[in-house]
């Protein structure tokens, strides 16, 4: 049986959230939350680096085939927003901007033609336990029937990959706290 700290589960949307103020009229908004062992560290951009930074092959393909379907429609693939990422300078997870930090919470996201996107990584208390959990929330607002057409095809995904992406860097083992 799989370890229960391996498991990500679904939670409440997270009220203290640097991005709580945009779930309110979101055309998707969920939280995943996963336990973090007693050894892992506290530095949420350590953290959120092994969540994401690794995603399974599988969730690479899609994301592939996610690029060339979408491209004729004017959205930016990942590889276009990675390299202006890159070109800008901007500091990023792998496709992802890093829009603000905290020393519990990373923001991420990315705006298009067609929606607004936005994740956070938080570090928080754990509900039921001792400990930490890292909370994963992502909220997207579509402005057009492009945006809501292409949120109805992947959020069925979305949410695959990021109860994935969660266990996946669970199962790898977290980063440790260096006791100073």
């Amino acid at each position: 049986m799989r370890n229960h700290l391996h498991r990500a589960r679904s939670v409440a949307l997270p009220a203290d959230s640097g991005i709580a103020h945009l779930y309110e009229d979101a055309h998707l908004a969920d939280a995943f939350a996963i336990a973090l062992p007693p050894s892992a560290t506290e530095d949420i951009e350590a953290l959120a680096r092994s969540a994401l930074g690794n995603p399974a092959p599988w969730s690479r393909v899609l994301l592939a085939l996610r690029d060339a379907a979408m491209t004729r429609f004017g959205v930016k693939t990942s590889e276009q927003i990675r390299a202006k990422l890159s070109q800008d300078g901007v500091e990023c997870i792998d496709f992802f901007r890093i829009c603000s930090r905290s020393s519990r919470e990373l923001v991420l996201g990315e705006d298009d033609v067609h929606l607004d996107f936005r994740a956070s990584v938080l570090l928080q208390p754990r509900h039921g336990g001792p400990g930490h959990e890292l909370v994963a929330t992502t909220v997207v607002h579509c402005h057009n029937r492009l945006g809501r057409a292409y949120l109805a095809l992947i959020a069925p995904f979305h949410r695959l990959i990021v109860r994935s992406t969660l266990s996946r860097a669970a199962s790898r083992g977290w980063p440790v706290r260096v006791d100073r």
